[in-house]
Parts: C-alpha cells; structure tokens; sequence
C-alpha cells in the first residue's frame, strides 16, 4: 500500500513540474512567422465567448505609459470578464522595450498573460534592436513574435478589433 501512495505521489509530482516548467519552455518561443496569414488571424489564448475584442499598441518608451496600458487592460478586463473579452497588446518601435527580459512591467505582463491577454512583439524591430546589440533581444516569456506590429495591428483591426493607443 506504501508503495503505491509513493508512486502515485511521484506521478503527481511529475505532472505538476511538466506543467509548470514544460508551458514555461513552451511560451518562451512564441513566433507567428513562418505561420501568419492576414486572412487567418491565431492567437495564444483561445477566447470561444468573447464578445469584445481590443488591440492595443504600445509604440513609446516610456514607462509610465506602459502602466496606463497595464491598468486600462485589467480595467477591460474587470469590467467585461475575462471570458468576455480578447486583448491583443503589441508593442513595436521604440515600445518594444516594453516586452524585453528585463522590462520593469513584466511581472504585470506575466499576470495579465495568465489572464488570457496576447503579447505580440514586432520581428522587424527585434531585427532593429539586433544591429544596435550584436543579438536578438531578449523577450518575457510570454510575449508571441509576430512579423511587422502594424500589420498585426491592422489584420486585427480587418477582423474586428477596436483599436486603442493610450
């Protein structure tokens, strides 16, 4: 019986760390490229009731800025329902620095992906930000790359999104 309770303890254990850290290594390479379809829009989370949809952009460095992006997302957030409505968030430009690794906001950023809001980081500026530092910047985990921000931004907008730049 002893055994038995041991091994089922281990299993537990097991599936408990492939969660956690298997989504982690998976949310950490989050890429549309060689898959993005204006047509066709994916996303991160799926949101089947949502009856709202809202992308954001983030274009500015300029932190205080990103926290009015924060607290408007989980205002939208409290007022909708999370099941109610899908955020979009992408950041391009100079704004970029909003989704990197050490991006004063990330804890926030992490909470509100477990929210269900999609993160979208501009590939063309990543590639920007690669000539300035010899390397590919380094992401949150939860952000998704995405070919060109604005595109994103528009492919969303032709699929129904509103548009919010605060």
């Amino acid at each position: 019986m002893k055994q038995l309770w041991e091994q089922a303890l281990r299993s537990l254990l097991l599936g408990t760390m492939l969660m956690v850290f298997g989504t982690g290594a998976v949310l950490a390479d989050v890429s549309m490229l060689q898959d993005f379809h204006f047509d066709h829009p994916t996303f991160q989370h799926d949101h089947p009731f949502a009856s709202r949809k809202l992308v954001v952009q983030v274009s500015q460095d300029n932190p205080a800025r990103w926290d009015l992006v924060l607290n408007t997302t989980q205002n939208i957030l409290n007022y909708f329902g999370q099941e109610k409505v899908q955020v979009v968030i992408v950041a391009f430009g100079p704004g970029l620095k909003f989704l990197l690794a050490n991006s004063p906001v990330k804890q926030r950023i992490a909470a509100l992906n477990a929210e269900g809001v999609e993160f979208d980081a501009c590939h063309n500026t990543m590639l920007q930000f690669q000539k300035k530092l010899g390397h590919m910047p380094e992401l949150v985990p939860s952000a998704v790359v995405v070919p060109a921000g604005i595109v994103r931004i528009m492919q969303l907008e032709s699929h129904g999104f509103d548009y919010v730049k605060p």
